[in-house]
């Protein structure tokens, strides 16, 4: 692995000694392979000779994926093509001395370059193989390809999110994505705790599908016995009031959420409305989340917000004990001193751009923290690197699978 980022926390991380094979593209598999590297994994990534499409997304400083820079963070990048018999050969090779394979390929890619799970674990029993793709390894379904976007939609997500009456609206982010990246390492160390009892590997399933479809928990049993299809909410939390964004003075706007009773109360007080709590229509949760004692509400706080000035209103929220956060924008969270003092926005060095902000390392772990060792290689940084400390081959060998096109190789540093 390359030197460590300044100023670095020292001491082994969790996942220190296991190794993972990243054969991913875009953002479910590669922010999997991120937080597996945060903690300590040693996670080589295999990359077609023209790269991961993650580094085309985002923005980019000259050449410079200030995407890649973030999320291959903490790996090895080793350009390879695997349509090649050979380059077919060098990744089991890999494999064979592996822990765990990371990949995001439609089912079936892996198993016609001869690199799916049943070869594999015959070269290497203990392996685990964690797959993520839209739809799951089975089904009527698993042929399809499908993108986190793709599966919420499938997933009952999309449906419900945006305002009730406009068509469904798109997150702007890859939600999606980011919880299968969680639920895939959840599965990965459920895997590795078998492995260390019985030493056997497996098959980790990871659907993007599912994933979304799990953030409909609370739906699934209200339709089974209720026959209830609940419809979009825009900024509301369903059945509860005042739990919604509220405009303020100047343009922007504050989310406030009073979903207690003792917290009405004090947003009430606040307010200077004891009349809220006096009328049995909103004196309790329950009758506050029906339908026109919520319209109220929203609109009697939204008239009180309105005549504020959003740091003001939210400091004198906080005071009085109301969950309330100004809805804040990248710029707000640069300045925001929260996250600088929780280490959630990390210089990393870089070797081209000196240093890059980027997202800190979470969860926060009291004993064995994560830590950002590096920021994301080049394509094909580390080619050299893997191909000689963990095949042993070479200076001349390597220089041979390069003239032939097998393995690609950059002098560059950094994504």
């Amino acid at each position: 692995m390359k030197k460590e980022t300044a100023g670095a926390q020292t001491g082994a991380a969790p996942l220190t000694g296991i190794r993972v094979i990243e054969i991913c593209t875009t953002i479910a598999g590669p922010a999997c392979g991120r937080l597996l590297a945060d903690f300590g994994a040693d996670v080589i990534k295999i990359e077609p000779p023209d790269g991961d499409p993650v580094r085309q997304m985002g923005s980019h400083v000259g050449e410079v994926s200030l995407y890649g820079a973030s999320i291959l963070r903490g790996k090895r990048s080793i350009a390879m093509d695997l349509k090649s018999a050979e380059g077919q050969r060098l990744a089991q090779a890999l494999i064979g001395k592996a822990d765990v394979v990371l990949e995001n390929n439609r089912p079936g890619v892996l198993e016609r370059l001869g690199l799916g799970y049943e070869a594999m674990s015959r070269l290497n029993p203990a392996i685990i193989y964690a797959r993520i793709s839209g739809y799951g390894q089975t089904g009527p379904s698993a042929h399809l390809p499908g993108y986190g976007a793709i599966c919420e939609a499938f997933g009952g997500v999309r449906h419900m999110t945006g305002d009730p009456d406009r068509p469904p609206s798109r997150v702007a982010l890859a939600t999606t994505d980011y919880l299968t990246a969680v639920y895939t390492a959840f599965g990965i160390l459920a895997a590795l705790r078998h492995r260390d009892a019985s030493g056997e590997g497996q098959v980790i399933d990871a659907a993007l599908y599912e994933s979304a479809f799990t953030q409909m928990e609370s739906l699934v049993p209200a339709f089974d016995k209720l026959g209830k299809v609940p419809m979009r909410q825009g900024a509301n939390l369903p059945s509860m009031a005042p739990n919604s964004l509220y405009p303020t003075a100047g343009g922007g706007f504050v989310l406030i959420a009073a979903n207690s009773n003792a917290t009405f109360d004090r947003l009430a007080r606040l307010m200077n409305r004891p009349d809220f709590l006096a009328d049995p229509r909103y004196s309790t949760i329950r009758a506050r989340g029906q339908a026109e004692n919520m319209r109220y509400i929203d609109s009697e706080v939204a008239d009180w917000t309105r005549q504020q000035d959003g740091r003001a209103l939210e400091k004198s929220l906080q005071d009085a004990g109301v969950p309330v956060s100004r809805v804040l924008t990248i710029e707000d969270i640069f300045e925001e001193p929260h996250y600088r003092a929780c280490d959630m926005i990390a210089q990393v060095a870089h070797p081209e751009l000196g240093s890059v902000s980027q997202i800190g390392v979470t969860p926060k772990l009291s004993k064995s923290p994560g830590r950002i060792r590096c920021t994301g290689p080049a394509l094909g940084e580390d080619t050299r690197d893997v191909l000689g400390t963990e095949l042993g081959m070479s200076p001349d060998e390597i220089d041979v699978l390069i003239t032939a096109g097998v393995v690609h190789h950059s002098s560059r540093k950094g994504a």
